[in-house]
């Protein structure tokens, strides 16, 4: 009897079986056709050789040789999803059941309520796991007596965000009499913070401009036939959900403050 004449043979030695990978090289041991896994259709593989020429073959028990040797090829099974990280809207991976770090002695001063609403609505999350506070300015008129009155430290750093803090603005004059290794001034070149929210997010093609001497806010909304700052004001925030929807400049200066006030840490 001649073993050779069918395929019986292979399914009476021990074959392994191998998962057919992307890329992995086999031969098909009837018609000799050598080629890279490229894709599965109709429950065949689909083998493609070094000219481009492709085939599909059934995925038969010894159908196959990998290196000279017979094996069955069989589909690789489906991988599991690896959960994924979840992350605050600044892109931070998000720290699951953590609770909110007692407040550090150092704080992160803006502007105004909106420039801290903006802060919370980003790097809320960040926040409250680092333990820092951000707090509200009514401008930053009397920085320098602030300053002093805070009374910034080793363990009390202080950063300060400051709107359109660009040279040779009374911004820029302002800040430069503040002169402490533990504080840190940075800040934005926009006008005012509603500036440093991408015209995309909000809707529109280009923040307006608005003539010198005309209040700035004021002159948005008039531009953009809204009836009073509050109004854009919340449809502004509302279209903030993450770090993508507000300009770089922005979101550079936050990390350093919050970097700055971090370290070092006031528990050792």
């Amino acid at each position: 009897m001649d073993v050779l004449a069918n395929n019986d043979w292979r399914r009476r030695r021990a074959v392994p079986v191998v998962e057919a990978e992307l890329e992995l090289v086999v031969e098909d041991a009837d018609s000799g056709f050598c080629g890279a896994v490229v894709g599965f259709e109709f429950g065949a593989v689909v083998l493609e050789d070094r000219h481009g020429n492709r085939r599909n073959f059934p995925l038969d028990p010894a159908a196959f040789l990998l290196e000279g040797r017979a094996v069955t090829l069989v589909r690789p099974a489906p991988q599991r999803a690896r959960p994924q990280r979840q992350r605050t809207a600044s892109g931070s991976i998000a720290v699951a059941g953590h609770t909110a770090r007692v407040a550090r002695r150092g704080r992160i001063w803006v502007e105004g309520i909106h420039d801290a609403a903006l802060v919370e609505r980003i790097w809320g999350d960040d926040l409250r796991v680092e333990g820092v506070v951000v707090e509200p300015l009514d401008g930053i008129d009397e920085l320098a007596a602030a300053v002093r009155a805070f009374g910034p430290g080793p363990v009390a750093r202080l950063g300060v965000l400051v709107d359109h803090l660009v040279p040779g603005s009374k911004e820029s004059r302002m800040v430069a009499s503040v002169q402490s290794p533990y504080v840190l001034v940075t800040g934005h070149p926009y006008i005012d913070v509603w500036q440093a929210v991408k015209p995309s997010a909000v809707g529109i093609r280009a923040w307006p401009v608005v003539p010198p001497g005309q209040p700035w806010k004021e002159g948005v909304c008039a531009a953009l036939g809204v009836a009073e700052p509050a109004e854009l004001w919340r449809r502004i925030l509302a279209s903030v959900s993450s770090f993508r929807d507000v300009e770089t400049p922005l979101i550079n200066s936050m990390e350093r403050l919050i970097d700055f006030v971090t370290e070092p840490d006031e528990d050792l």
